[in-house]
């Protein structure tokens, strides 16, 4: 389909961003995570050989898992991990 440009306008890029926000909702807990995620996996920096480079998830103001390129904080609680293995399933 042919769209006319306006006349002087100019094509915007969308700056593409590595980081993403979100939620998971595991039972009545509310976990929130920041990712950095890549578009290819990667066998040295990914977790599980995947694309999230980078990884924190929190219950309220609590980190419960930490990931930089290696685990800073593991995931322990049971909802805490299924929490991970969502996000990973979305992400990776």
């Amino acid at each position: 389909m042919y769209m006319p440009k306006e006349k002087g306008a100019q094509r915007k890029r969308r700056k593409k961003t590595m980081w993403n926000k979100g939620s998971v909702k595991i039972e009545n807990q509310t976990f929130t995570y920041s990712a950095k995620v890549y578009g290819e996996p990667s066998e040295d920096y990914g977790i599980e050989d995947g694309k999230i480079s980078k990884l924190e998830i929190r219950l309220g103001d609590t980190p419960v898992a930490r990931y930089d390129r290696g685990w800073d904080i593991e995931p322990e609680t049971e909802n805490a991990q299924l929490a991970l293995l969502a996000i990973l399933h979305n992400f990776n």
